[in-house]
């Protein structure tokens, strides 16, 4: 194998000023690696105990984003890495986070950790060196995961939004054909209205009794299905027993908005027997064309209103400065974006608001990530008709939000692990892509501090949040 010269070496930036006799120490203790392109160096999960110094080619990290590789850095010999790779001294990182790979023929050094202690005694300016550069390495990865995630964020609040859209589409348009039919059922029962010779003070008498049910409807709760059914049954014995037994849809609808068998009867001595079958088929034409009306109202009502939420979630009209927002509603905005995964679940919220909490100042579309991730978070924990508790309050100082769920808990090994950087125990394609390393750095962002307590059947994130923010905070 082609030896590994100090004249090589001094060719590496993070080592051009290096004495030769340290240049030969790193040689008499160092391995020659020398790698084809595309070469797998290190896997995910490996241990990451040697530090290596790139005298020819790159190498290619990839992160292990839950199973999937994602290219994160180029590691050569330039001025943002300064031909080193791998471990650096004063680095935590025990195992390798993704995979690397060599880009081109790469040729070096390898140096292990053990070797460290006796390189800072050696050279203490080339350590100080390899933590800035360990340092701008950090940096360029927090901005890239940063990226990655909110990409993949985005992806998983669209997939949701589509979700949470569809119903109320898929809605109108089932609707607007029922309507469709009803209006032209309404021609030819209107045609059989006028031959009955039906008078205005009749209709007159109908609308009067419709707008009544309307209102005492509105006054009241809305039938249980027991008494919804007994009622729907003895509408159905009058209608028998005045020889217009017609459809079971007729009795439904009449049952359904309140009329009884007394407001039927009365009708019937008001119009008339010969009449009474063609007013009552024209009646429940009409209630059905308003109850769909109704729906109609609802569906676009739930559009418009999941409209505002996206808008407000995402902060579409947001500047760079911070601006007061109202948490209650934030987190509100959050649970409508989620609402198909928890009802998905059947999992019952609990909201415990204080009505008198104040706005705040803050970078609402990051804020709002949180609210998405540990909620999010919530309902993977959370088995079918599993609870959700949220609670916010404030002091004089700070606003709290408490989210809590009754899941399986977080297991003791791993809660002091769950703010790490690109830790995850969830499977590829699972949850917001948001990670609590980035929940953790908005909240300090927003100077303020969040917490987790767990234990099975039981757990809490604490959120608080300064009420003010000084001018230095805003930067």
């Amino acid at each position: 194998m082609e030896p590994i010269t100090i004249e090589k070496l001094k060719k590496v930036i993070a080592l051009c000023d290096m004495p030769d006799a340290h240049l030969q120490w790193l040689i008499d203790h160092g391995e020659i690696i020398d790698y084809p392109d595309g070469a797998l160096i290190l896997k995910t999960g490996e241990l990451t105990e040697y530090m290596i110094i790139i005298v020819e080619g790159q190498v290619a990290f990839y992160m292990d984003m839950s199973g999937k590789l994602v290219h994160y850095f180029t590691f050569g010999n330039d001025s943002s890495t300064g031909g080193v790779s791998g471990l650096l001294p004063y680095s935590r990182m025990k195992n390798s986070p993704g995979q690397s790979y060599a880009v081109g023929r790469l040729r070096g050094l390898r140096l292990h950790k053990k070797y460290f202690p006796e390189l800072e005694q050696l050279n203490p300016d080339l350590i100080q060196k390899l933590i800035g550069y360990m340092t701008e390495r950090a940096r360029s990865f927090a901005t890239t995961q940063l990226q990655h995630e909110k990409v993949s964020a985005l992806g998983k609040l669209s997939a949701g939004i589509a979700h949470e859209l569809n119903n109320p589409a898929s809605a109108i348009n089932r609707i607007s054909s029922e309507l469709k039919k009803r209006v032209s059922m309404n021609y030819d029962l209107t045609e059989k209205l006028l031959k009955s010779e039906i008078k205005p003070e009749h209709i007159q008498s109908i609308s009067l009794m419709v707008e009544l049910k309307e209102k005492e409807m509105q006054g009241k709760a809305k039938f249980g299905t027991m008494q919804l059914l007994e009622r729907e049954d003895e509408i159905l014995d009058w209608l028998e027993k005045n020889d217009l037994m017609g459809n079971r849809v007729a009795g439904e609808t009449f049952a359904e908005f309140g009329f009884s068998c007394a407001d039927l009867e009365k009708i019937r001595l008001n119009v008339g027997k010969e009449a009474l079958i063609h007013v009552l088929h024209w009646l429940e034409n009409l209630l059905n064309s308003q109850r769909i009306l109704k729906d109609l109202e609802d569906a676009s009502c739930r559009i418009s209103n999941l409209v505002d939420a996206i808008k407000s979630h995402v902060h579409m009209d947001q500047t760079i400065d911070m601006q007061p927002t109202r948490i209650n509603k934030d987190i509100d905005n959050t649970l409508t974006l989620l609402g198909y995964k928890l009802r998905e679940k059947n999992i019952m919220v609990k909201k415990n608001y204080s009505e008198s909490l104040p706005e705040i100042p803050a970078y609402i579309g990051e804020l709002n990530q949180v609210w998405t991730n540990i909620i999010d978070n919530a309902i993977f924990a959370l088995e079918k008709n599993g609870e959700l508790i949220i609670h916010t309050s404030s002091d004089e100082k700070n606003l709290k939000v408490s989210i809590v769920d009754n899941g399986a808990g977080i297991p003791r090994d791993i809660l002091s692990r769950i703010f790490d950087p690109f830790f995850t125990t969830k499977k590829v394609g699972q949850g917001t892509g948001i990670g609590l390393d980035l929940v953790q750095r908005i909240i300090k962002h927003h100077h303020g501090e969040i917490k987790v307590n767990s234990i099975p059947g039981r757990t809490e994130f604490i959120i608080c949040l300064p009420l003010s923010q000084n001018q230095d905070s805003k930067k």
